[in-house]
């Protein structure tokens, strides 16, 4: 069984070699997709009796582990030294730093790896977190998918 929850957060970025807009500071309204697969838990009594987990808990671990730290912040590649140094001058900013330029695609990676451990079989039912969906804008996303390696 697969399930979905959705989260929505704001950020900016920018991308240091792109040839149009991208280069800039700029923002998005980010939504993330989280895809998890199971089987669905049949113990009577049980909160969680008859789903694969409590969407509000991946809501809750979602949050927790990734997107509180990336809401309102601005998502900074550390080799855009100019960016970064700039930003380290804003008192109290909120500024995360990456190892890798903060493309939908890397982000989706990001986001992916970070949350892989997290739903690892939570509840004794073969939870694992499948994929992962980055929208950064209605039209555009990337999926980082869980590999024959995961």
């Amino acid at each position: 069984m697969l399930i979905t929850r959705r989260l929505e957060f704001d950020a900016g970025h920018r991308i240091p070699d792109h040839k149009s807009q991208c280069r800039h500071l700029h923002g998005h309204r980010y939504v993330i997709e989280i895809t998890l697969s199971g089987n669905i838990i049949n113990k009577a009594g049980d909160a969680a009796n008859g789903m694969v987990m409590d969407f509000s808990q991946v809501k809750d671990l979602a949050k927790q582990y990734l997107v509180d730290e990336w809401d309102h912040a601005f998502l900074a590649f550390a080799g855009d030294k100019a960016i970064v140094d700039f930003l380290a001058t804003l008192p109290g900013h909120k500024t995360v730093i990456l190892d890798r330029v903060p493309t939908a695609e890397n982000l989706a990676r990001l986001a992916f790896d970070r949350l892989d451990t997290v739903y690892r079989d939570t509840y004794g039912n073969h939870l694992r977190l499948e994929q992962v969906r980055l929208y950064e804008t209605p039209n555009c996303w990337a999926d980082a998918l869980r590999t024959a390696a995961d």
